[in-house]
């Protein structure tokens, strides 16, 4: 798969005529600027040569299914053809994609592309194009983290809908900052732009980002790359995470720049298209000299065998297409379950050795209070946890003010999936924990602590009660999935009548069990707690369809 092309894929702020306008006008200045210095004060549909050994083809299309619109410059080299694609695309209520796509077409099919470098073009749509990746503002140029910014940047890494990287840089300790950020960073990251989320943290606001972000921390001059799906909860979710030092900044920032550019560049080349661009139907260039209807039947009859030829060679490029994209999604999730599976075992390792190192430091101080047989008793304390989503479903039905309303097919699906083992546990935990708050919420009524809700709980619960990390915890869904039709469906989930009347009800919040990711399962639940009617879980599954499944 080439990884040697620039892709930018982002979400415009501003309407779709607008943003064709603004595409139309930064495309232009772009190719008038030197070294191009190309004509192109008028140009339409269809292809116009704007350069001996250049063209510049475009077309667009506006109908049910929604607009775009779509230039494609062709230049000549001696070594093949530089090919530039930009793209503009609308559909239904959803903002406006933009992609831009840069790369090298060898004359000899034998010959590795060469490396598309980052185009002047990117950053000059950027600038006003108000761009967006899920919750996160894109720019050319580091955006500066001050205190008060701090919750919506980390709401921003834990966005489900972020596909960009997110670069977070730290100047180094006694640095004047703006020097730094000028001098260092900017040269850094410039090859960034339409790549990654850029940040630097101000002096002082990294202290605050590492107590917030414990497993994932940057700080001293560092530079860290945050993927999609970040997980603040998980300790080993921040191996996933590449940190470079200052020393290795300083000793070599050159290199630095090419590592620094070379995951985003991966990641944008590799991640399968948000199915809005990849519906475009692909680009069939032709003259401006458009025939008439009687004459289009003429050349048919005349050139009945060529235009069987081309039609089929459309079709089969169709499907080539359909084939490399579902070839891109399957290797983003088996990455992505790759890196997971990693992360679980390392962590589980951790916790297995830590474990018995703790058990054996007991059993030699009990062996010498001569309570030897203490020291090796099988464990009475309770109940095993269960060891399947199975006996998950039978021990929620011991919990009185805990019910499962959900589709139990669903969830004992996930027990013939190979990281049923530990989500198993996670899920447990998630639920030992919704037992206590909704047993906390009844006792309320009588005067006990009131908790606002299932994630206060988890942030402050009362000692030996059960309660995960409030990171794992979602109050409600995203603008974009409550705002789809089909996706608020999959969310809306059986509930009794008495708590509902129409009998289903949308469940906005969810704990995530596992590393946070779109592979891992999702709890959906209703909290009436408070109203004394108890917490209904509606599903517990795979996760739903939102951006990035």
């Amino acid at each position: 798969m080439d990884t040697r092309r620039y892709r930018m894929v982002v979400t415009s702020g501003l309407d779709y005529v607008s943003t064709g306008a603004q595409v139309d006008a930064r495309l232009r200045g772009w190719l008038r600027e030197p070294p191009k210095n190309y004509d192109v004060e008028a140009f339409a549909e269809g292809r116009n040569e704007i350069a001996r050994g250049v063209t510049l083809d475009h077309d667009s299309a506006t109908g049910t299914a929604g607009a775009y619109g779509r230039w494609r410059l062709r230049e000549t080299a001696p070594d093949g053809t530089w090919q530039t694609t930009l793209l503009i695309r609308q559909t239904e209520s959803r903002p406006t994609r933009v992609q831009l796509d840069v790369e090298h077409l060898p004359d000899d099919p034998d010959t590795l592309p060469t490396v598309a470098k980052t185009p002047r073009l990117a950053g000059s749509l950027l600038d006003v194009l108000r761009a967006r990746d899920g919750l996160a503002d894109v720019t050319r140029m580091p955006q500066v983290v001050e205190a008060p910014d701090l919750d919506s940047v980390i709401d921003e890494l834990c966005d489900e809908e972020r596909r960009l990287p997110v670069v977070m840089a730290t100047a180094p300790n006694g640095a004047d900052f703006d020097t730094w950020l000028e001098r260092t960073l900017d040269p850094l990251v410039r090859p960034l732009a339409g790549l990654a989320i850029l940040y630097a943290l101000a002096p002082g606001v990294d202290h605050h980002f590492n107590r917030a972000m414990e497993y994932h921390r940057v700080f001293g001059g560092g530079i860290r790359t945050f993927l999609p799906g970040v997980d603040p909860a998980w300790a080993a979710d921040g191996q996933r995470h590449r940190v470079m030092s200052h020393r290795v900044i300083t000793e070599n920032p050159a290199r630095v720049r090419r590592l620094l550019a070379q995951l985003p560049r991966n990641l944008a080349a590799r991640a399968p298209l948000p199915p809005e661009l990849d519906a475009v139907p692909v680009l069939r260039a032709r003259t401006n000299e458009h025939p008439t209807g009687s004459e289009l039947e003429r050349l048919r009859d005349e050139n009945h065998a060529l235009f069987e030829i081309l039609e089929e060679a459309g079709r089969e490029q169709r499907v080539r297409a359909d084939e490399i994209r579902d070839l891109k999604n399957e290797l983003q999730r088996a990455r992505s379950d790759e890196i997971t599976l990693i992360a679980e075992y390392d962590e589980q390792y951790r916790e297995l050795h830590e474990a018995r190192a703790q058990l054996v430091t007991v059993q030699k101080r009990l062996l010498a209070l001569g309570a030897a047989e203490a020291a090796y008793a099988p464990d009475d304390s309770g109940p095993a946890a269960p060891e399947s989503f199975a006996e998950i479903l039978e021990r929620i039905e011991e919990m009185p003010r805990v019910h499962f309303t959900g589709a139990r097919k669903i969830t004992l699906e996930l027990d013939d999936q190979a990281y049923g083992s530990s989500w198993v546990r996670m899920a447990w935990d998630a639920l030992l924990a919704l037992r206590d708050y909704a047993d906390a919420s009844a006792d309320a009524c009588a005067g006990g602590p009131v908790f606002r809700d299932f994630k206060q709980w988890c942030e402050d619960a009362p000692d030996g009660k059960h309660s995960v990390s409030p990171r794992k915890v979602v109050r409600d869904e995203s603008k974009t999935v409550k705002s789809n039709a089909a996706w608020r469906r999959e969310r809306t989930f059986p509930l009794p009548e008495h708590v509902e009347p129409s009998g289903r009800l949308f469940m906005g919040a969810h704990v995530r069990i596992g590393g946070g990711n779109t592979v891992a399962p999702r709890l959906h639940y209703h909290d009436a707690a408070c109203a004394e009617h108890g917490l209904f879980i509606g599903y517990i599954g795979p996760h739903l369809t939102n951006t990035l499944t």
